[in-house]
Formats: C-alpha cells, structure tokens, sequence
C-alpha cells in the first residue's frame, strides 16, 4: 500500500514539475543585449531602385542591415527575433526579410510583421537558434526621407541595442549625382568604374545605445535609379556583360581611394552572391545590395515563374525574351543574388 502511495506521489511530482522546471528555451520575448553582434554592416541607398508602385518623383531611400549576432542568453531561443525600423516614417517598405541558413548559400526569405507603434520587425527563424550558436539576417526596407529642394538631402541616425564587435556604415551615392556632401565626412571613400561614390565607416567594439547620425545631401536632376543608369552603361572588353560587372562588392574594391593610398577594402575575384562571407580588412561583411522580396515566398515563386520562357515561342520571340533574360540576369549579378560563375554559365546557354 505504501509503494502505491509514493508511485502516486511520484507521478503528481513530476506532472506538475514539468510546469515548472525549464523547457530549456530562452524566453520568447527577444532581448537585444542577450544577442550582442559580431558583425554589422548598413548599407545606405539613396534612390539606388524603386519598389514596384513607388511615384517616380519621389526619391527613394533603401537601407539594409546585414548582421551576425550569437545567442548569450544561456538557453536556446525560440522566439521571435525583433530589429528596430522606423516603421512609422514616411513611405516605409518593408522590402525584404531574410537569414542565411548556411555559409555559402543565398538567403532564405522568411515571413515577418511589423509593429508601427513600438517600430520594430520580427520574424520568427526556421529553427532555434541554440545558445552561443550565431544567426545571420537581413533587413532591408525604403523609406521617402530624402527632402527635394535645391538640393536633396536626408539624415540617417543608428543608435545600436547591443554591443557590435564590428560596425561598418556605407553610403552609396546615387549615379549622375553631384555636389555630394556627407556629414561627418567619411574617412574613406571609393568610386566605381561607373562613377558612382560610396563612402563608409568602420567602428569597432560599439557599446550598447551608441547612436550614430549623417547628414547626407546631394545635387541630382532626374529622379533615375542607379541600377537604371549602370544598366544603361557599356561595360569595358566584355560583351557579355552588356551593364554590369560585379555587385557592390567589386564596385568598392575596384575603384580608386580619393586618399591616393591603401584602401582598408580587399579587392576579390568576382561577385559574390549576398551573405557570404566577405573580408573586408578583416571584417566579415555581407555585400549583396538586394534580394527581390515578398512577405510570402510564394508569391515570390510565382513571379520568378512568369519570366521562364515557352518552348511554344517563335524565334523572334524567343530572342526577345533572351535579351530580357540578360537583363535579368545581370541585375542579379549587380543585386549579389548570383555570382560571377553562375552570371557565366547562364549567360552561355542564352547566347
């Protein structure tokens, strides 16, 4: 009798001990200063593209926030991963949510929402991210922020939650640009072959609630995209790159330092498709500018599907097509979303 007593006593034990004891899971309320960044990088655009419906004369302002962040929560988290947005600014666009699963594979988009009021994005990831174990995301969004007067300026403030091992600020200047004005004045600065400016900062071992702000102007007198004018550009002893060669990444390491001496930029062999690892004087650095974006991958799916073409087609069709698919694919190349060996083999099968 007594041995069934404690076997009872026993299973309510440990009934209601599961509702205590710890699931081993982090608390699904994300806290910034428990997932402290090795490595983050902003890029700045202005009017670099326009998303699908935007007013052509309006300039567009894209930012993306490339980041690696490690789990130092002491659990696993399951949570939803949040990154402050200025949601609430005018002609916010979430463009793009996405984490790289795997070091040298594109990233996996993944479904997100917004909270206008607290200004935030979160999205939950495909799995847990186990403690110190890192994860790697990006964010990318528009804004309208850029003022037109006589000159078109905007600012860009950051203020970081958490400590950055390694922080780097680059600013892309849009094409035909002039009279480029950047404060504080950046100590390093590098043009492409096509002449567009990029200017970027490095900061290292950044305190949690560090703010950085720049004032950004420039002189333009048309509202067209970057990758517009590069894709109208012929680029050098290459037929087969009729608009671009390279992504941003070879942009930066390919132009000339305005210093005259070393640039703390490593040149590298061909594009690299966005979320690998790049060593940028010994930063990791993701460098691919865009990732077409839908808060659903199907819809996504769905467009990529419209643009194959059908074995049904005339000649004269099919060449048409052909030249679209040429465009298409070096605005992926230009975009990060292919490299250079992948734009090469695609290329011969629609020559």
């Amino acid at each position: 009798m007594l041995k069934k007593k404690l076997l009872a006593l026993f299973v309510i034990t440990s009934f209601f001990s599961s509702f205590i004891i710890p699931n081993g899971y982090a608390e699904t309320t994300f806290q910034p200063e428990k997932f402290p960044y090795t490595e983050m990088q902003i890029q700045v655009m202005p009017e670099f593209d326009y998303p699908e419906g935007w007013a052509k004369d309006t300039p567009s302002l894209l930012v993306g926030q490339y980041g690696t962040f490690t789990n130092k929560s002491g659990l696993d988290f399951n949570g939803k991963v949040e990154i402050a947005v200025p949601a609430s600014e005018k002609g916010f666009q979430a463009y793009l949510v996405a984490e790289f699963p795997e070091d040298d594979q594109p990233e996996v988009q993944r479904p997100f929402d917004i909270d206008t009021q607290k200004g935030i994005i979160s999205w939950k990831p495909s799995k847990a991210i186990k403690n110190n174990e890192t994860y790697r995301f990006v964010v990318e969004y528009y804004t309208s922020a850029v003022e037109v007067k006589d000159k078109r300026s905007f600012t860009y403030e950051y203020s970081n939650p958490t400590e950055i091992g390694i922080l780097d600020v680059i600013f892309y200047a849009p094409m035909e640009a002039s009279e480029i004005t950047l404060e504080p004045k950046a100590p390093n600065n590098t043009q492409s072959e096509y002449g567009e400016e990029l200017f970027y900062y490095q900061y290292k071992d950044v305190k949690a609630g560090e703010s950085y702000k720049y004032t950004f102007s420039y002189q333009k007198d048309d509202f067209k995209s970057t990758l517009d004018a590069i894709n109208e550009k012929q680029p050098p002893n290459d037929e087969n790159h009729a608009s671009v060669n390279g992504t941003a990444t070879d942009q930066i390491s390919g132009g000339s330092d305005a210093s005259g001496g070393d640039r703390p930029l490593i040149g590298m062999g061909g594009a690299i498709v966005i979320g690998i690892a790049i060593i940028i004087a010994g930063v990791f650095v993701y460098l691919g500018i865009k990732g077409k974006s839908q808060s659903a991958s199907k819809t996504s799916s769905s467009k990529a599907a419209n643009h194959r073409p059908k074995k049904q087609l005339v000649k004269k069709e099919m060449k048409t097509i052909s030249n679209d698919d040429k465009k298409e694919l070096r605005k992926k190349l230009l975009n990060g979303k292919i490299d250079q060996e992948t734009y090469d083999e695609e290329m011969k099968k629609l020559i």
